[in-house]
C-alpha cells in the first residue's frame, strides 16, 4: 500500500509481531538443547515461560493483518496470486538455498527443500502456513462479503472450541496412547483420534474449520464488526482477555515442567519440549485470546506514525527470513560472554538480559540490513519481499 493509504496501527502491529518472533526464537536455548530438551534452573523455567508466553501470538498477528488488508480478495483470482506469490515465493526460495548451503549438510538440505522446509531452518514454516491461507482467501471470499455478524459469531465460536482440541487430546491420551495418522501421514502416537478421526482418516469433524482459518476469520470480524472503542473500552476488554490468555500460556507451560521433573536441571528427549510447548500452540485458546487483546491495543496506535515505521513494516517480511543467521551468532556470543542461569556473571538476571539483547541487537541489526536492501533497484524486492 502507498504511504499516505497505509493503516497505521497494522504497521506497528506487524513490526512488533516482528520482534516478537525475534523473542520466541531468543528464548528457545533457554527450553531446547541437550538431548532436545534442557532447563537448567527453576528459574530458567520461569524466565522462558515468562517470555514465550508474553509474545507467542506473534504468528497469529500476521495472519490477522493479512485478512484485514486482503479478504475479501478484491478483483480476480489471477491477479491475487501474481501479486502475492511473486513476492512470498522469490525471497522465499532465495533464502531456502542460504540456509541449505549456510547450516549442515547441503545435499541432504536440498533433497529436503523439494518436500518441505530445510530443518535447520524451522522458522521457514511460516510462510508454507500463510500461503496455504492464501489459497483459502479467494475460495472463501463470496462468501465473506456477504457474511452477518452473528453468521460470523457462529463459525468463530466452532474455531473457539477447536482451540480446545489440544488440551482434550492430552488429556484422552493420558490412557493408553492411540496412533493416528495426519493428513500428511505423520504418526503421530500422542494425538487421541477424535470425532471420526481414525488410523486410516485424519479428516475430523473439525478439521476444516480448525487451526489458522480461525485467525483469517478475526482478521475478518475486527475489519468489519468491530467499531472504533475509546482508550477506556479497549483498556477494559484487552487487558484481561489477553492477561488470561497470558495465564493460561505461562501457567501451563510451568506446570507441564514441573510435572515431568521436580528437579532441575530438567533434560531429555525432544518429546519432553513437545509436551511443555502445548500450551503454546497458535491453535489454542492462550494464544488466541491474546491475539485479540494484542489486536485491540493495537488498534488505538493511529496516531503517530513516523517514517522509519513504514520502511521496517515493508521489511518484516524479509526480517523474519533472515533474522536466524543474526540470532543464533548473537545467542552463542551472549551465552559465551554471559554465562548460563544462575551461575552467570548477573546471577537471577543473567537469563532475561540474555533474551531481551539478542532479540533486540538481532530486531536492529536485520531492519537496517532489510530497509537498505529494499532500496536497491529490483534486487532488493527478490531477497527481501
Amino acid at each position: 500500500m502507498e504511504t499516505q493509504q497505509r493503516i497505521v496501527w497494522l504497521d506497528w502491529m506487524r513490526v512488533c509481531a516482528c520482534f516478537m518472533v525475534m523473542v520466541v526464537h531468543s528464548t528457545e536455548p533457554f527450553y531446547l538443547g541437550g538431548e532436545g530438551s534442557r532447563i537448567l534452573t527453576e528459574s530458567d523455567a520461569c524466565w522462558a515461560s515468562f517470555f514465550d508466553s508474553f509474545v507467542r501470538s506473534c504468528v497469529p498477528l500476521f495472519v490477522i493483518a493479512s485478512s484485514y488488508l486482503l479478504f475479501p480478495v478484491q478483483g480476480s483470482t489471477g491477479d491475487f496470486f501474481r501479486r502475492r506469490l511473486s513476492r512470498l515465493l522469490v525471497p522465499f526460495v532465495v533464502w531456502s538455498l542460504f540456509y541449505a548451503f549456510y547450516w549442515g549438510n547441503p545435499v541432504e538440505n536440498l533433497k529436503d527443500l523439494l518436500l518441505n522446509f530445510n530443518y535447520s531452518a524451522g522458522h521457514l514454516w511460516f510462510v508454507y502456513m500463510l500461503l496455504g491461507v492464501y489459497l483459502l482467501m479467494p475460495l472463501l471470499s463470496p462468501w465473506a462479503e456477504r457474511v452477518g455478524r452473528r453468521e460470523l459469531q457462529g463459525y468463530l465460536s466452532v474455531w473457539g472450541f477447536t482451540l480446545l482440541i489440544p488440551f482434550i487430546r492430552e488429556w484422552a491420551s493420558s490412557g493408553e496412547l492411540h496412533v493416528i495418522y495426519g493428513p500428511t501421514g505423520i504418526p503421530n502416537p500422542a494425538a487421541y483420534p477424535l470425532w471420526g478421526e481414525a488410523s486410516w482418516n485424519g479428516y475430523g469433524l473439525f478439521y476444516y474449520v480448525s487451526g489458522f482459518v480461525g485467525y483469517l476469520l478475526l482478521g475478518l470480524y475486527f475489519r468489519r464488526f468491530v467499531p472504533e472503542l475509546t482508550w477506556h473500552r479497549t483498556l477494559l476488554i484487552a487487558l484481561p482477555t489477553w492477561l488470561a490468555g497470558f495465564l493460561l500460556c505461562f501457567g501451563g507451560f510451568l506446570a507441564r515442567v514441573y510435572a515431568t521433573s521436580g528437579l532441575f536441571p530438567v533434560e531429555g528427549p525432544v518429546d519432553y519440549a513437545v509436551g511443555w510447548e502445548t500450551p503454546w500452540y497458535n491453535d489454542t485458546l492462550g494464544v488466541a485470546l491474546m491475539a485479540i487483546g494484542w489486536v485491540l491495543l493495537f488498534r488505538k496506535f493511529q496516531g503517530w506514525n513516523p517514517r522509519m515505521l513504514t520502511a521496517v513494516s515493508k521489511a518484516s517480511y524479509g526480517m523474519y527470513l533472515c533474522h536466524m543467521v543474526v540470532l543464533a551468532t548473537a545467542s552463542a556470543l551472549l551465552r559465551d560472554w554471559l554465562g548460563t542461569g544462575n551461575d552467570g556473571i548477573l546471577g537471577f538476571w543473567t537469563t532475561p538480559v540474555e533474551i531481551l539483547s539478542t532479540a533486540f541487537s538481532t530486531f536492529l541489526l536485520t531492519a537496517l540490513v532489510c530497509t537498505l536492501l529494499q532500496r536497491l533497484p529490483r534486487v532488493g524486492k527478490w531477497v527481501v519481499g
